[in-house]
């Protein structure tokens, strides 16, 4: 079991910068998110799309801003949980919060900060019974890191940027997979021209295999998936030998366990006071789109002021004999040295 002053869930730009204002008062921090990396709604919806009204910064992509987050946040080294999902939260007898999460981790947290958004991303599967018991041994939400294939039958789901270089990448191996196949209802893609082009040109060169079609099944043979079954574009029922699926259909938000936590909701969105931030469970916060109060504005700079005032609220659980008093970055000698700035000159501009 982990024990830590607060655990934060969600890794999006608001939770981020919880961590980071966590960081100025001390506190030390996790973080939970259902996806493997880090960025939430910033990465997954609009990675390469412009945002306007970050204070102090006139443009920036989704990409871009949490990068940026990131290297702020790097000082506080905040511990990253990812891939996992958020299973239950159990009061214990001395207060804190034990929190299970999808893999097994344990968390027993002082304070626990729900910062996920429109709800944990997951993985889009195909209405097809009978994957889910393949899930990690031949069924794939995404392309493993170092695969070998060479000797298997390779099925790629999808239609995004993600599938087809999914596909690319296993076409252009050294030792490429016995066959790969990418299947979309049509040869219309939502990816970059030139991940379109790449992509085609291997078809046309017979190293990636397009299939139109929509999957219906699969068959099975001592366990094991051995074809995917699949309506042509005429409708007829076809067959395509498969040892390994990977299933790149993209990810949808869904509130997920939180919403049978016990905590005070409305439509679906988490009620918080606007002093700290807090729910109607003690040392449970919720910061960004998850909450809901009078006058909410569901923007990123409105979710970065929660996480101000939500940090002051934890620090008076975390340290409850201490008084906690405001600093600022610009002259607090305390603050620099947290933050491992040298505050013995002026500001070198790069």
């Amino acid at each position: 079991m982990i024990e830590t002053d607060a655990l934060i869930i969600g890794a999006g730009p608001v939770g981020l910068f919880q961590a980071f204002q966590l960081g100025l008062l001390e506190i030390s921090s996790h973080m939970v998110d259902a996806l493997p990396y880090v960025g939430g709604q910033c990465v997954e919806l609009y990675a390469d799309k412009p945002i306007y009204d970050i204070p102090g910064v006139p443009v920036c992509t989704g990409r871009e801003l949490i990068e940026s987050l990131q290297k702020q946040v790097a000082p506080f080294k905040p511990t990253l949980h990812l891939g996992q999902l958020v299973s239950s939260v159990e009061r214990q007898s001395d207060g804190r919060l034990r929190v299970a999460t999808s893999t097994g981790t344990t968390f027993l947290a002082k304070t626990l900060f729900i910062a996920a958004g429109v709800g944990a991303f997951q993985a889009r599967m195909p209405n097809v019974e009978g994957l889910a018991a393949h899930t990690d041994k031949q069924v794939h939400l995404g392309l493993p890191e170092g695969a070998q294939w060479a000797d298997r039958d390779v099925l790629v789901l999808g239609d995004s940027d993600t599938a087809l270089q999914a596909a690319i990448s296993l076409a252009e191996q050294t030792a490429p997979p016995k066959s790969v196949s990418l299947m979309h209802r049509r040869n219309v893609f939502v990816a970059e021209p030139d991940t379109i082009a790449s992509f085609n040109a291997l078809v046309a060169a017979g190293r990636i295999q397009f299939v139109a079609g929509q999957l219906t099944g699969m068959e099975e043979a001592a366990g094991r998936l051995t074809a995917a079954l699949y309506l042509d574009a005429a409708g007829a029922q076809q067959a395509l030998p498969v040892d390994e699926l990977l299933v790149l259909l993209g990810l949808s938000p869904k509130l997920g366990p939180v919403a049978h936590w016990g905590l005070d909701m409305e439509r679906r969105q988490i009620k918080v006071n606007t002093e700290t931030y807090g729910t109607d469970q003690p040392g449970i916060f919720a910061v960004g789109d998850i909450n809901t109060y009078p006058g909410k504005k569901k923007l990123i700079l409105c979710g970065f002021h929660e996480c101000v005032l939500a940090a002051f609220g934890a620090s008076a659980i975390v340290f409850p004999d201490k008084r906690v008093l405001l600093q600022y970055t610009t002259t607090s000698t305390r603050l620099h040295a947290l933050l491992g700035v040298d505050s013995s000159g002026p500001v070198q501009k790069p």
